[in-house]
């Protein structure tokens, strides 16, 4: 194996430890970190930036399968997962199957009209958004008792889930902070929208991978839009490290961690979308 390879390697592994930590921590599923990571690697690669953030973001959502399995897995065993929220009777109530819905629509059949450069402002926008709720937000601060249902369910979960799925992001930080808006602590909020992420990766990993069939221009072994070695490296990295990670979400006061989380997402979506404006 090639010094090249061995680096890139190396850096997706670290990536894979980092994401999979994050995705115990905050209950997020670790594209915050993979998309804009996978983007460089790419791009450093020399492949053509039209395909370039569509793979990033549909390998993400591959790796986020396994992170968010083991996340909540993890919570679940602490008790801080409602499954009343992801698994209802009646079903039709569920927040994660409408959120999955979303994400199915989003990434096998918006995605194939979307540019590399809108989907680059679409993910630097929206985690400025989020970023600025890590550091600015009250984890204290509600607006309702209980989520919303009747209309709202399947019109809110569906717009999560689409934007999760195009963002290559498992939801979690979005819905964390509309779960502690409806009322949840948040410790469960976190724990149940680790849960979350699995109705958001695997519809939207299903669909990046039929809309990118035939598409020219994309890494080497890739199934649709995902790149294989990068899920490989990444996945195995994430699942040692989400139990960490949610070990230390249940022995840590979350504010200062969020703040540096929030801190780094900012840094990291200006200058996404410097690029994408530049480019």
């Amino acid at each position: 194996m090639s010094p090249e390879l061995l680096t890139l390697l190396a850096a997706l592994m670290a990536v894979g430890a980092l994401a999979g930590f994050a995705a115990g921590l905050f209950g997020i599923g670790g594209g915050a970190v993979m998309v804009p990571i996978l983007a460089f690697v790419f791009t450093a690669l020399g492949y053509p930036g039209a395909t370039i953030m569509h793979c990033a973001v549909a390998t993400s959502s591959a790796v986020i399968i396994v992170s968010s399995i083991r996340s909540v897995r993890a919570h679940n065993a602490r008790g801080a997962v409602d499954w009343d929220v992801l698994w209802p009777n009646p079903l039709y109530k569920s927040w994660g199957l409408w959120i999955g819905a979303g994400a199915l629509l989003a990434s096998g059949v918006l995605a194939r009209y979307i540019s590399g450069r809108q989907l680059e402002l679409i993910f630097g926008a929206v985690m400025i958004l989020i970023a600025l709720q890590f550091i600015f937000g009250r984890p204290d601060k509600t607006l309702r008792t209980g989520l919303p249902g009747g209309v709202a369910l399947p019109s809110a979960g569906g717009a999560i889930g689409a934007l999760s799925a195009l963002m290559g992001i498992g939801g979690g930080a979005i819905c964390v902070s509309l779960m502690v808006l409806c009322g949840r602590s948040i410790h469960r909020a976190i724990g149940t929208a680790s849960g979350i992420g699995m109705f958001i990766s695997i519809p939207a990993t299903a669909g990046f991978i039929l809309s990118g069939q035939g598409i020219s221009g994309r890494p080497p072994l890739s199934l649709g839009y995902v790149s294989l070695p990068g899920f490989a490296a990444m996945a195995v990295m994430a699942l040692i490290f989400v139990p960490l990670g949610a070990k230390t979400a249940h022995s840590t006061p979350q504010k200062p961690l969020k703040i540096i989380f929030g801190i780094f997402l900012l840094a990291v979506s200006l200058n996404m979308i410097r690029k994408a404006v530049s480019g």
